[in-house]
């Protein structure tokens, strides 16, 4: 089967890089997450990837600290998540590059965009750590802004349910699952596929979403390949 995509951006949240624990990195579940994103890469997709840091901090429940600290201190978490997901792709033979919003020299490169899709175009892997840069931004949003700039056709939006529902199918048994929905309808509804930022970033740039489950990592290729699964916002 062909590749349906050739230039994916994939946002995973820092909880899924914790796996059962809840918090910190399991490397095993880290491994699986890589082993499939090495997959497509030897398909020939060009892979950016922007990953949480909600396993380390969630700025929003810091209580009485200062917004602006709190969400500095998460663009750090997203940093060290960016870090074990290089190094775990490096052990696999993957060639991948750290770029941050923030400058650490040392610790990564700074974000440039015509450098990053010149990693991409030379079938690295790109990993964007520490969301936009601002404050105030989730990201979810800092995906949606990567993908506009590197021009990726898709957010693979991987998540802990088998795509959109108009409730919280964890909640709710009577829960309906939507196989297609656009931008629009999703901001219309709250459904709660990403921020209403995010959403509407990706529908003025026309950037299609697919919300999958990463329970099962091999997932993502199957979505690569264009087989049906989750839920596709176009």
């Amino acid at each position: 089967m062909q590749n349906v995509y050739k230039r994916i951006l994939l946002k995973l949240s820092g909880e899924v890089l914790a796996g059962k624990d809840g918090k910190g990195i399991d490397f095993e579940t880290v491994g699986k997450i890589c082993k499939s994103v090495k997959d497509c890469a030897d398909l020939g997709v060009q892979i950016g990837l922007v990953v949480g840091g909600g396993n380390f901090w969630r700025g929003r429940s810091s209580g009485e600290m200062d917004r602006t600290r709190a969400d500095h201190m998460g663009m750090l978490a997203t940093a060290m998540n960016s870090l074990a997901l290089a190094d775990t792709l490096e052990q696999l033979g993957v060639p991948v590059r750290v770029q941050t919003a923030i400058t650490m020299q040392q610790v990564a490169e700074p974000y440039i965009r015509n450098k990053a899709v010149r990693h991409l175009e030379k079938g690295r892997v790109v990993i964007f750590g520490c969301g936009t840069g601002n404050p105030f931004f989730s990201t979810d949003t800092a995906a949606a802004l990567r993908a506009a700039e590197i021009n990726a056709e898709v957010i693979f939006k991987a998540t802990n349910v088998d795509g959109v529902y108009d409730k919280d199918p964890n909640k709710f048994s009577d829960a309906v699952k939507y196989d297609t929905l656009s931008h629009s309808e999703i901001l219309e509804k709250g459904l709660a596929v990403m921020d209403s930022t995010a959403a509407s970033l990706c529908r003025d740039n026309g950037i299609s979403i697919l919300v999958f489950n990463l329970n099962d990592p091999e997932n993502i290729v199957r979505a690569v390949k264009g087989e049906k699964i989750g839920t596709i916002v176009s």
